[in-house]
């Protein structure tokens, strides 16, 4: 489970390399995403000359996560 303040790696080819979730979607008291789960981060690190860059605004599905 991650919850606001995770800080992630970001496991597709826009540019990002590690995100910062800052808002779990889909109610106004939820705390944490699982699988599947919608949320809002902003990226950390990103590689040089790609689509994102630092401090990008963006939404994010999870797809992995170890309890």
């Amino acid at each position: 489970m991650v919850q606001d303040g995770t800080v992630v790696k970001i496991a597709d080819n826009s540019g990002g390399e590690v995100g910062k979730i800052f808002k779990v979607l889909g109610g106004s008291k939820r705390r944490y995403a699982g699988i599947g789960d919608i949320v809002v981060l902003s990226i950390k690190k990103a590689a040089p000359r790609k689509a994102v860059k630092k401090k990008d605004v963006v939404y994010g599905v999870v797809v992995r996560q170890v309890k």
